[in-house]
């Protein structure tokens, strides 16, 4: 039990995430019926799955809101920003008693009371206004009829099924849905009662006209139209029942099942005849007289007095049933699994040692030089690639999941400060690394919460500077190579850099008479400590923030970009790489010893002669393709000892700053590197990333080239 308790816990944490961005969408769109719709759905998901699983207070909690969302969806009630408060309230109360191990503590019996208490504090508000106005909402006390599915209780359209929301298995329903001709005058909408079944699965919508009157007898206040529906979904009978039972008294409605796909092999093709005599349309003893005639079965049977509108509906009952059967079976044959991180990254590990292992065995060939062995090795290594690359796509997941989670800070945000904010997404769908993804996490707090609390102005001070009240944030992701480069943009002030300035010569980060280009002063906000805010708040002020970010994203092998228009906001570009496990690398050696560039920051490998050294008077730069390259030995900072080769190679690298040159002894070749942690006692080595273990056996050094062009320019 513990095991389906867990598995619960993990689609309850999503069906919460889900649940907080369709209330933030409807914050923008508070008529969007889709989302109104979702959040229901989440809520009933939630509601019943706790109860099955022993949360009853988790369920009895959800009931309270569901019942109010209900008639959010049946358009009686209004949702409001206030309403949509109380819901993210919520959400929030309901995560936390699926974390706690005894949700039914004092504490939060309390918590759950005052929400409740809040609730119907809200109803009552808006009841009072509506009542006024001939609008009363629609409740079971008022009505006879249960408050949900679930409530046990006769159904009004008979005795059906047990059984929650979800079946496990698909089912196709056909309903007849007729309203009354004075279904409208009541102020009911068919059309957004068909919209609910569409939304429950793959539907099909036929309408019958026939009873339309000439124009000139035409009531625009009365319906003449009813409808046909084939319905393939996974809810279950009374749930789709349910979506009529406020207009039980002014509508006919039949739901019948059709099809059922518990076994999709079983079963024959349905015939139109027999579709037509379940529905009573016609008789086994026409049916079989027109069908031993040379014509089609359904002109027949229009000549014989059937009418087309149900030989049509009843064609496009047998074209649905067998479009749901074909969709399902294909959708069943490339069904996905669910399996734990920890055994994802158990995968990652074991694909490293074999990657490790086949390095070896490549070595070994090209020292043994047998034809047998060597072909052995590149065959192997032919399916390593291939391995390394399948398991490195399983880890791989869209950022926009990330990207979602934090429309709700900037929401909550915005509002203590006082400030109107809205934040825009895009390139969710770029993919990294699961293990990337989960540390970005940090640094894309520091810079949204900078960005609303420092950036964007008060509505007061952008009206006065002809901006709209609203200020935006754009959050983007796109890739770049092997690296993937996120974006956080403003429409704010933009940075200060008079006071970035000040404010690090008053801490003393820059000497005070010290010149600072203005690349030079926006990177001083990275700096430990430093901070202008003129107070310490609950957001801002602490000096902890922006270097944390820069850490964090250099420790991940990437690097950070600032950029500012003053008046007209800033972006943050963050770059790094797609993966921290495997990685293609540049192998180099240095006084007979190994290091690995990433390839992926790799531009080009040139060559420098004793001559050539000697071109600038011994400057560390040198001429390449008619531009001066600016380089490093990295003999020099490493303080290795031996004698210069009479040519040294140079790897040319990207950094931010434009192309910067690394001096090596020799360069040996690419090689799939593995990442291995250097472990506590190294931890703050800079210019070093990990390390890799080679062919032999010895271990090679990745470097961190963007880091160590950093310190060295700053010496």
């Amino acid at each position: 039990m513990d095991k389906f308790k867990e598995n619960f816990r993990e689609e309850a944490y999503e069906l919460l995430n889900s649940l907080e961005q369709s209330l933030l969408e409807l914050e923008r769109d508070p008529s969007n019926r889709e989302e109104i719709s979702a959040v229901f759905r989440c809520m009933h998901t939630i509601k019943g799955s706790a109860a099955m699983f022993g949360y009853q207070e988790i369920s009895s909690f959800t009931h309270e809101i569901e019942t109010v969302l209900e008639h959010v969806r049946d358009g009686s009630l209004t949702l409001d920003e206030r309403l949509i408060n109380i819901t993210l309230a919520v959400r929030d109360h309901i995560r936390t008693l699926l974390d706690e191990e005894d949700p039914e503590e004092a504490e939060h019996e309390a918590v759950s009371r005052g929400i409740v208490e809040r609730l119907h504090a809200y109803v009552d508000e808006q009841r009072q206004p509506q009542q006024s106005h001939g609008i009363v909402p629609v409740s079971s006390e008022e009505t006879g009829t249960t408050e949900s599915a679930d409530a046990p209780g006769e159904s009004p359209f008979g005795s059906a099924e047990p059984g929650g929301d979800e079946l496990d298995h698909w089912v196709t329903y056909r309903i007849r849905f007729a309203p009354e001709p004075g279904i409208l005058l009541n102020g009911t909408n068919p059309l957004l009662l068909l919209a609910e079944l569409r939304e429950m699965g793959e539907c099909t919508i036929i309408p019958n006209p026939r009873d339309i009157p000439r124009l000139k007898d035409l009531d625009p206040q009365q319906c003449h139209v009813w409808w046909d529906v084939f319905l393939t979904t996974r809810k279950s009978l009374n749930t789709v029942r349910d979506v009529f039972i406020f207009v039980e008294d002014a509508a006919k409605v039949t739901v019948d099942v059709i099809d059922d796909l518990s076994a999709l092999d079983d079963g024959p093709q349905r015939r139109l005849g027999q579709i037509l005599a379940e529905r009573g349309v016609v008789d086994v003893e026409t049916i079989e007289r027109a069908a031993g005639q040379q014509k089609r079965l359904g002109e027949m049977l229009v000549e014989q007095g059937v009418s087309e509108d149900d030989v049509a509906s009843a064609l496009e009952e047998q074209q649905h049933v067998q479009r749901s059967r074909e969709r399902i079976q294909s959708e069943l044959s490339s069904s996905s699994i669910r399996v734990g991180s920890e055994k994802l990254d158990l995968l990652v590990d074991l694909v490293g040692e074999i990657v490790t292992l086949q390095a070896r065995l490549t070595q070994t060939a090209k020292q043994i030089d047998n034809t047998l062995l060597t072909s052995l090795a590149e065959s192997f290594e032919r399916l390593t690639d291939e391995l390394r690359d399948s398991t490195m796509s399983i880890r791989m997941l869209p950022i926009g999941s990330t990207f979602a989670k934090f429309r709700r800070l900037v929401r909550d945000l915005s509002q203590e400060l006082g400030k109107k904010v809205e934040m825009d997404t895009a390139g969710g769908e770029t993919e990294l690394d699961k293990t990337v993804i989960d540390r970005l996490n940090d640094p894309l707090v520091h810079i949204i919460r900078n960005c609303v609390d420092h950036g964007i102005e008060t509505p007061e001070s952008r009206r006065n500077g002809g901006k709209p009240e609203q200020g935006k944030i754009r959050l983007s992701a796109a890739h770049s190579g092997a690296s993937v480069v996120i974006t956080i943009e403003d429409d704010g002030a933009g940075l200060n850099r008079e006071r970035i300035l000040q404010k690090a010569r008053e801490r003393g980060i820059v000497a005070a008479d010290a010149e600072l280009s203005d690349s030079d002063v926006l990177q001083l906000v990275f700096a430990p400590g430093f901070s202008t805010a003129a107070s310490v708040t609950q957001v801002s002020g602490r000096g902890v923030g922006l270097d944390v970010v820069k850490k964090e994203i250099e420790a991940l092998g990437g690097n950070v970009a600032v950029e500012s228009w003053s008046g007209r906001g800033s972006r943050m570009m963050l770059t790094i790489p797609l993966t921290l496990a495997i990685i293609d690398g540049l192998l180099v050696e240095i006084d007979s010893s190994a290091f690995v560039f990433p390839l992926q920051v790799v531009q080009e490998c040139i060559e420098l002669t004793a001559a050539m050294r000697e071109e600038h008077n011994g400057g560390q730069i040198l001429n390449n393709r008619g531009k001066m390259l600016p380089y490093i030995r990295l003999r020099d900072v490493f303080r290795m000892e031996g004698t210069l080769p009479e040519i040294e190679q140079v790897v040319v690298i990207n950094t931010q700053d434009g192309p910067v040159g690394f001096l090596v002894d020799n360069v040996i070749g690419d090689l799939q590197t593995v990442i291995k942690n250097l472990g506590r006692l190294y931890h703050d080595l800079e210019g070093i990333s990990g390390a890799t273990i080679l062919g032999d056996g010895s271990v090679a050094l990745i470097l961190d080239v963007t880091r160590i062009a950093t310190l060295v320019t700053t010496q």
